[in-house]
């Protein structure tokens, strides 16, 4: 072994370095602090930020390695004010970042985010959903539900007061019902369960929304611009039932329309996914 060592020493940057206690300690420190930093960025809507930023970091090793001098400069100078456009965007995650570690509950969090994503919604889920949506519909009671997809919504979530509940439209009904104290705000849905009520949405700043629509379209348009988060909404006015994806709202549903398009959220094998299209409406419409 000693000669194979010497050997290998010989070559340039294959020698063994000499590692003590003190430097396990310190690689498993900091790859401990990274795993909580990349734990807690995939429970929020930065993940996918953090997966661009990756792709351009390989993009920028790419053109620096194969001299590829004008994207170089370009990736570069992106880099460089996108670091601070950064900060700016996700100003109040950092911040919340920081206090949570203050008060110590980020360890908290990451030692409860074991669930496992499951495939989709179950048919007594769907039922109930659409069940809760037509009562409020003809009751006129307004309604906002978001059904997280692949970007996760752990920053929303803590927006609110967490639930934890079985799907049931007497649980949705409910939580909406005018008057209560939970009927203010967005409901989230995630891994067949409600897990939070009255949380806050970003408001959509679009200026093509009609100005038919309220403040709970509103923030149904912002959180599915930027998440892939599906929303169905039950406007107070009228009882319209409508579900926004992308973007882009979709008016009138009906409760076949409603279950149809729950069931598209559903994960499939990807030998037997299937590209669903969504055809909604614009955002004037």
């Amino acid at each position: 072994m000693d000669v194979i060592k010497e050997a290998l020493d010989k070559i340039p940057y294959l020698g063994f370095p000499n590692i003590g206690m003190r430097d396990i300690i310190d690689i498993l420190v900091v790859a401990y602090l990274i795993y909580i930093v990349l734990a807690w960025i995939k429970d929020t809507r930065t993940w996918a930020l953090f997966k661009g930023v990756m792709i351009v970091l390989v993009v920028a090793s790419v053109a620096y390695l194969f001299q590829l001098h004008t994207l170089w400069w370009v990736v570069s100078n992106a880099i460089t004010v996108g670091t601070f456009a950064i900060l700016v965007v996700f100003q109040p995650e950092l911040r919340r970042a920081l206090e949570q570690i203050g008060r110590g509950k980020l360890f908290e969090s990451l030692i409860n985010t074991s669930d496992q994503a499951e495939d989709g919604l179950t048919d007594e889920a769907i039922e109930a959903i659409a069940k809760a949506s037509l009562h409020m519909s003809k009751y006129k009671t307004g309604a906002l539900i978001v059904l997280e997809q692949e970007t996760r919504l752990g920053d929303v979530e803590r927006t609110g007061i967490r639930i934890d509940g079985l799907i049931s439209s007497q649980l949705l009904i409910n939580i909406f019902e005018k008057n209560t104290p939970l009927h203010d705000g967005a409901v989230i849905i995630k891994n067949n369960r409600v897990s939070a009520a009255t949380c806050f949405l970003p408001l959509s700043d679009s200026m093509e929304i009609s100005k038919d629509l309220g403040t709970r379209h509103r923030a149904a348009i912002g959180i599915s611009e930027g998440t892939d988060a599906l929303v169905i909404v039950v406007s107070e006015e009228n009882g319209i039932i409508s579900c926004v994806r992308n973007g882009k709202i979709k008016r009138g549903l009906d409760a076949e329309l409603i279950k149809k398009i729950l069931l598209s959220t559903r994960k499939k094998k990807r030998s037997e996914r299937k590209k669903v299209i969504w055809k909604g409406k614009s955002k004037n419409e």
